[in-house]
């Protein structure tokens, strides 16, 4: 029996650093090898045309094209590599258009390595359907596996609208803010921001660095992780 070919990923990035990262993340999925890396529109249509490729991860904002142009170009040319957006947007007329292009997963930015290689497994089990569907069972099982899971719930004792607070004010402070700021601004105890603040980080969903003031202890700085 001869050994099951990896899945081949073509990432799209103009990032480095975030191409970098997803290459990496690619790699140490099981059955996934990451064949290249795109900074533009017109260099993933230059590796797809010398590469044969079954996945795109493919950011939608791309310094020369949109990604579900480029998307579309793909699909017209003749190449049939589905593909996973990568993408900060949340608008559902994007999502809608994508699925029509191949797009069979969207990952939101930022997320960790957990939720991509979720995402990979379910294409992965996807991917491996093949031949003739004995009943209709069998047909939504396949679709299925691209579903993600249901939303993980909070930890004990958080709230969906706080967090939602919580997270307004770190959106819209660039500059970062400390737990005591958080909290006078979200209208919370300080102990309360803080438990909110490090379950961001946890999610990689915020970054905390050191604030060195005159003297004592460093007090930490919390920051929204950019968005593209």
């Amino acid at each position: 029996m001869s050994p099951v070919e990896p899945i081949r990923v073509l990432v799209v990035e103009d990032d480095p650093v975030a191409a970098d990262a997803h290459v990496l993340y690619v790699g140490r999925v099981p059955g996934f090898v990451a064949v290249g890396r795109a900074g533009t529109g017109a260099a993933a249509r230059r590796a797809l045309d010398r590469t044969p490729v079954d996945l795109l991860l493919l950011d939608l904002h791309l310094p020369d094209v949109h990604g579900l142009q480029l998307a579309r170009s793909l699909r017209a040319a003749g190449h049939q590599a589905d593909v996973i957006a990568v993408t900060s947007a949340r608008d559902l007329a994007v999502v809608r258009e994508g699925v029509s292009l191949g797009v069979v997963q969207y990952v939101l930015k930022p997320f960790t390595f957990a939720t991509l290689r979720d995402r990979l497994l379910r294409y992965a089990e996807y991917h491996a359907a093949a031949g003739e569907a004995s009943g209709q069972d069998e047909v939504d099982r396949a679709l299925a596996a691209l579903r993600a899971p249901a939303p993980a719930a909070l930890p004990k004792g958080l709230s969906a609208p706080t967090l939602e607070r919580v997270t307004g004010v770190l959106r819209e402070r660039p500059e970062g803010r400390t737990a005591a700021e958080v909290a006078e601004e979200a209208g919370i105890s300080r102990i309360t921001a803080r438990r909110y603040l490090e379950y961001l980080v946890d999610a990689a969903r915020a970054a905390r660095r050191p604030q060195y003031g005159q003297v004592g202890r460093p007090e930490l700085r919390y920051h929204w992780l950019r968005e593209r």
